[in-house]
């Protein structure tokens, strides 16, 4: 009797496997409908690195790219028209709500230049706003500039080259040509705080190889200790150089 009672017992137990199984197909099933479904990854991203600069996103510009962004990438891709729009590029890309108090757009003017070239764009940072002189580490003052120009770079979507220079005057202690690239590789590792692809990136240290303007002045010189950051938007037939 005890025996027919416990089979009885085990049979009515039975549809609890079946029932356990099928919630068990069920979550599988959607578990991999979750897998499969997509996420716009780019417009996190870069929502992500503007959240990061100096200026977050409000509630009204959540989940787009900032309009001020949007324009300086659509300028950006235009380098042949760039020279007639160089100090609304500036703008853009170092508008002064988000920068030091204790620059000044006169600052601005004197030690960022913004200039064509056959592969796209060059915004063109002096020394004065990012090192010390003779120092291959940046200042307060340059972290904060390439923070504001950060998300700009991540949404651009170009391949980006950054070269050191020097002027004719040797620095004690530190060849040139080592302090050229030593700055330029700063540049880059701030640049890629907010995870861009590193192999957007390269570096260059030129020395005093390249000057813009004539090392027989004070201010040539001041000049020329600059750091180069070109935005490769047009790149040449058969790929960058």
């Amino acid at each position: 009797m005890a025996r027919r009672k416990k089979k009885q017992q085990q049979e009515g137990a039975a549809w609890l496997v079946t029932f356990s199984d099928l919630m068990t197909l069920l979550l599988t099933f959607f578990v991999l409908l979750l897998s499969m479904s997509s996420m716009d990854v780019p417009v996190i991203t870069r929502i992500s690195a503007y959240m990061r600069s100096l200026s977050p996103l409000d509630e009204s510009g959540a989940g787009r790219i900032p309009e001020r962004i949007q324009i300086a990438i659509k300028m950006l891709k235009d380098p042949y028209n760039i020279l007639n729009k160089k100090n609304r590029v500036k703008d853009l890309l170092f508008p002064l709500d988000l920068l030091p108090k204790e620059l000044s757009s006169s600052d601005l003017e004197n030690n960022i230049a913004i200039l064509e070239h056959p592969e796209g764009v060059v915004i063109v940072l002096t020394e004065g706003l990012l090192f010390a002189r003779g120092s291959a580490e940046l200042d307060a003052t340059g972290k904060n500039l390439i923070a504001v120009l950060t998300p700009v770079m991540h949404s651009v979507n170009a391949d980006i080259n950054i070269s050191g220079h020097t002027d004719i005057t040797p620095t004690t202690g530190v060849d040139s040509y080592d302090l050229s690239f030593m700055r330029a590789l700063a540049v880059m590792e701030q640049l890629l705080q907010v995870k861009m692809p590193p192999d957007r990136f390269s570096v260059s240290g030129y020395g005093p190889d390249k000057p813009m303007y004539s090392n027989d002045t004070e201010e040539g010189q001041t000049k020329n200790r600059r750091v180069e950051i070109l935005v490769k938007t047009t790149p040449r037939m058969g790929g960058y150089l």
